[in-house]
């Protein structure tokens, strides 16, 4: 979708981003003010003339921070809210430094999360200091990156409390883990007749695997649609399960509507059917408490880019007995027991799913990434972050014309730390160009890789603002001020 960006004047353009500049560290603060040659930070008055109240905000002790100290949020054991002052302990002091002039308010965590140093440290010391492949050495370095890839299986497999270490299979992404579970448990599995059940409100990596397999096997999708409260209708689900239902491809927390579903009850009722159930998680485990066993999915995917470790790794979750029935989904080195002419036997799960040479570093990152928000304690996050997703709800509400996509926040139903929302007459992407140009404020706009849902939502686009544990009141106070001043420009200008 091509983004409208008509509504600037080419008079008054706005500044481009500059990658050079984001990653720049910034010039150190002058202790005195008074003999500075430099110009002092002013906003772009032309574009937005009532800026002073944003002004005001960005100019507040929050630029430029304290040096970094240690944060309570550092100790898991530690009471309190989460510290402000995180931030720079996370980033380096670079990344989080300025954009386009502005110190950047990331909020497009639901794509991606930023990684904290130590993470950074890790992957750098293993490509320094022990750099070697897995599983095919005896020398010291090749035990020794054996040992931290496999003892990053333990932490991945404890973080999410799986009943033994064989149950996690490294994959590229929560999207190959899912492809892995279509081809290999679908293809050996489903039949002419046989239904697959997903919602309309699931990720295109969870729509897309299963309609190849479905055409292939003849099996037939069906989908859940939403209530009026804009979340998947569950008695809708409860209806469409039957003894033709072979496996639930359902999300935990939406990308999109910020709602989370009842995936205890959903694997009970659709256990009683005889279906297996897959669960995207992807936007829970970085988030909360997630327990496979108590949830009692039969396969759940997650991503480690989402929760503070590297590009390039995610992680497929399945039930022993499920992935020791299942073929390979890649053939090649390391999923072999022998090889012969015209066969070949296959080992064990989880060697069996991981053919090739693993992503070693993106392992160990994830590992250590896994440390850290073990070290916060993933229920502090989680009760920190409700309290964030419910301010920036009620902060959205406040500005007049804008929607909001998904339920509203009660005592008994929490929404995760973000928001969907279109503006009356202003389309998404201008909205998350503007103020990402003109205000250093990160958002997404699209349709977030669910067009099913955004039809049935009646849209083909929304703005999202996403959150995570470093983010702070202060910065969603930025963000609304932004936004209202860019809805001021563009109702000014229409």
């Amino acid at each position: 979708m091509a983004a409208s960006l008509s509504h600037f004047p080419s008079s008054a353009s706005p500044p481009r981003f500059s990658f050079a500049k984001l990653f720049s560290p910034s010039p150190a603060p002058n202790p005195n003010p008074a003999t500075s040659t430099s110009s002092p930070k002013t906003l772009d008055l032309t574009l937005n003339p009532s800026s002073i109240a944003l002004e005001q905000l960005r100019t507040s002790p929050r630029s430029p921070l304290p040096p970094p100290r240690p944060s309570p949020l550092l100790s898991a054991t530690s009471p309190g809210p989460i510290s402000p002052y995180f931030i720079r302990v996370l980033c380096n002091n670079s990344v989080w430094e300025v954009v386009n002039g502005f110190d950047l308010v990331y909020f497009d965590n639901a794509a991606t999360s930023q990684k904290p140093s130590g993470v950074l440290k890790v992957l750098d010391e293993y490509y320094q200091s022990y750099n070697s492949n897995v599983h095919r050495g005896i020398h010291y370095l090749s035990a020794k990156a054996t040992d931290a890839y496999e003892g990053a299986r333990n932490k991945v497999a404890a973080f999410i409390n799986a009943s033994e270490r064989r149950e996690i299979v490294f994959t590229r992404n929560a999207t190959e883990a899912i492809n892995l579970v279509a081809y290999s448990w679908g293809l050996s599995n489903l039949k002419s007749e046989d239904e697959i059940l997903l919602t309309v409100a699931e990720h295109h990596s969870a729509i897309v695997p299963w309609q190849i397999v479905a055409q292939k096997t003849g099996a037939t999708l069906k989908y859940v649609n939403l209530t009026k409260e804009e979340v998947p209708d569950l008695q809708q689900l409860k209806e469409s399960l039957s003894n033709k239902t072979q496996i639930v491809i359902i999300h935990h927390v939406s990308n999109t509507l910020g709602s989370a579903l009842p995936i205890e009850e959903i694997t009970a009722l659709s256990h009683r059917v005889g279906a297996k159930v897959l669960v995207d998680a992807c936007q829970s485990v970085p988030h909360m408490v997630v327990d496979v066993q108590k949830l009692d999915a039969d396969f759940l995917v997650a991503s480690s880019h989402k929760m503070c470790g590297p590009t390039g790794i995610g992680f497929l979750y399945g039930k022993s007995e499920l992935l020791s029935s299942m073929p390979p989904f890649l053939g090649g080195g390391e999923m072999i027991a022998d090889v012969f002419h015209d066969y070949s036997t296959y080992a064990e799960p989880p060697s069996r799913f991981e053919a090739g040479t693993p992503a070693i570093g993106e392992a160990i990152g994830l590992g250590a990434a896994i440390d850290y928000l073990s070290n916060i304690g993933m229920q502090r996050i989680h009760d920190y972050e409700k309290e964030l997703a419910n301010y920036l709800y009620d902060s959205l509400c406040s500005i007049p014309k804008v929607h909001i996509y998904g339920p509203a926040p009660s005592e008994i139903s929490h929404r995760a730390p973000l928001c969907s929302f279109n503006v009356e007459n202003i389309h998404p992407t201008d909205i998350a160009t503007f103020i990402d140009e003109q205000y250093g404020v990160a958002i997404r706009s699209g349709h977030h890789c669910a067009q099913l849902l955004h039809r049935a939502l009646g849209v083909n686009a929304s703005a999202r603002a996403s959150l995570h544990f470093y983010n702070t009141k202060k910065e969603v106070d930025i963000f609304i001020q932004a936004l209202k001043e860019t809805i001021d420009f563009f109702t000014s200008i229409h």
